[in-house]
C-alpha cells in the first residue's frame, strides 16, 4: 500500500495506474461504515485509493476543527487490511496553498436547507475538496455513505451539473446493534449520552411505522410523533426533523419517493444526523446492523 503526502506525487503515480479506480474520500478515524464502502470498492475496481484529509474549508468558525477525531497510525493499518492500494493524506497547506480562492458553491434549497441552514458554508468546502480530490484522483467511481444523506445528494448534483466523468456509489447506513449511526464523532459521547443517542434511531423508526400504517398520514402528524420521542430524552436537544425530496431537498407535506426522513439532535456538545430513505419501489432503507456494541470499537 503506497502512502502519499503530497499533489505533484499523486500525479506522478495516477499516469502509471491502469484499469478501473475506485475511490473512497474520509476524514478518518475509520470504521466500519467507511469500511464497507471500500469492501464494495475494492470487488469493483483495479485500484483502489483512499484519502484521508480532515478538511478544514467543511467546517464552522465554532465547530470541532481541532479536537475532530484521529489515529492516522490505526487507520492505515485498517486500509491496508481491506486490500487499499494507495492512501492520500496531504496536509491543509497542501490542499489550500498560501493565495488559494478558487470555491465551488452549490446554490438552491438542496445546498441551503437541512445541514446547509444548521452549517453556512459547509456545502462549499465539501464540494470544493471532493472536486479536488476528483480531479487529481481522476476515478471512475466514489463511494460515499448514506448516513451522510445531504452531502451525497449535493455531490450527485455536482457530478451532473459539471459533468464529471465519475459514478457515486452510495452504501448504506451502518448501524451498531442499538441501531446508532456509525459515526467518528460518537468517540465523543460519554457511556450516559452513548446510551441517550439511541434516540434518533428510535424517532426515525416511529416516523417510519407511522407512514408503513398509513402512507397517506399528514407529514406534520409524523414529525410531531417523532419530536414527541426526542423528547423523552433529557439530554437530547433537537434541532431539526424534517421530511425532504432525496435529490432535490425539497419539503414533502406527502410521503412520495424518493423521499428522506432526516433529523439532527444534539446529545451533550455532540451533534449527530441520521435518516431513512424511502426508496422509489415503496420499500424503506434504515441501513445495516452488522456489530454488536462490544464489536464496534474500530
Amino acid at each position: 500500500m503506497q502512502i502519499i503526502q503530497t499533489i505533484q506525487a499523486l500525479e506522478t503515480e495516477r499516469h502509471q495506474w491502469h484499469g478501473s479506480v475506485g475511490f473512497v474520500p474520509t476524514m478518518g478515524f475509520l470504521h466500519e461504515g467507511h469500511l464497507s464502502l471500500f469492501q464494495k470498492a475494492r470487488s469493483a475496481h483495479t485500484i483502489l485509493v483512499a484519502s484521508i484529509f480532515v478538511n478544514p474549508t467543511q467546517f464552522g468558525p465554532h465547530e470541532d476543527l481541532a479536537r475532530y477525531p484521529r489515529n492516522l497510525a490505526r487507520d492505515l493499518q485498517l486500509l491496508e487490511a481491506v486490500g487499499v492500494d494507495v492512501v492520500f493524506t496531504p496536509s491543509a497547506s497542501e490542499m489550500y496553498p498560501e493565495a488559494f480562492m478558487t470555491f465551488v458553491e452549490p446554490g438552491g434549497v438542496l445546498a441551503n436547507q437541512g445541514e446547509g441552514a444548521a452549517r453556512p458554508g459547509h456545502f462549499r468546502g465539501v464540494a470544493t475538496v471532493v472536486l479536488k480530490l476528483f480531479s487529481l484522483i481522476q476515478p471512475h467511481s466514489a463511494y460515499f455513505g448514506q448516513k451522510d444523506a445531504q452531502q451525497v445528494a449535493v455531490i450527485q448534483r455536482m457530478v451532473k451539473d459539471l459533468n464529471l466523468p465519475v459514478t457515486i456509489q452510495v452504501g448504506s447506513t451502518i448501524r451498531e446493534n442499538d441501531g446508532l449511526a456509525m459515526s467518528s464523532r460518537n468517540s465523543y459521547l460519554t457511556p450516559p449520552q452513548r446510551h441517550a443517542a439511541t434516540i434518533l434511531y428510535q424517532a426515525l423508526q416511529a416516523g417510519r411505522k407511522l407512514f408503513e400504517s398509513d402512507p397517506t398520514t399528514d407529514t406534520r402528524l409524523v414529525l410531531q410523533a417523532m419530536q414527541t420521542v426526542i423528547a423523552q430524552e433529557p439530554l437530547a436537544r433537537l434541532e431539526y426533523i424534517e421530511l425532504r425530496h432525496a435529490e432535490t431537498f425539497l419539503s414533502l407535506e406527502r410521503l412520495q419517493a424518493p423521499a428522506l426522513l432526516l433529523l439532527a439532535v444534539s446529545i451533550g456538545a455532540t451533534r449527530l444526523i441520521d435518516n431513512f430513505i424511502y426508496r422509489t419501489h415503496g420499500s424503506w432503507d434504515t441501513g445495516q446492523v452488522l456489530y454488536s456494541s462490544s464489536e464496534t470499537n474500530i
